[in-house]
């Protein structure tokens, strides 16, 4: 197997799991909902190739403080409630998973 094609398939993995867990809240009309977790897994997976590639871990490592800025972006207070919890969770499940799927790791 090339390359090239290896990086396909990580890349087209990332997709077909965001796609399903997207479409899985959309289905259930949630925020974030397909084209999100699409965006979400695809960029880490992408980012987590990128750092391999050029032999930086500080470029993956990053994804993390990324993801967990967009979350705590997405959580709110309104009143004495907090909310967004159930939205910045999935963001960061997904993220770990396009991490995975980026390094080549099939087996999650």
């Amino acid at each position: 197997m090339s390359f090239y094609q290896e990086d396909m398939y990580r890349l087209l993995a990332a997709l077909l799991i965001g796609g399903l867990i997207g479409a899985e809240r959309e289905y259930r009309s949630k925020a974030t909902g397909f084209r999100t977790m699409i965006m979400i897994c695809v960029g880490a997976a992408l980012f987590t190739m990128i750092s391999t590639r050029f032999g930086d871990s500080r470029i993956a490592a990053n994804i993390v403080q990324g993801i967990v800025f967009l979350g705590a972006g997405i959580i709110f207070k309104e009143e004495s409630r907090v909310k967004g919890l159930t939205k910045a969770a999935p963001v960061g499940s997904v993220s770990a998973l396009g991490w995975r799927l980026g390094g080549g790791y099939y087996d999650v």
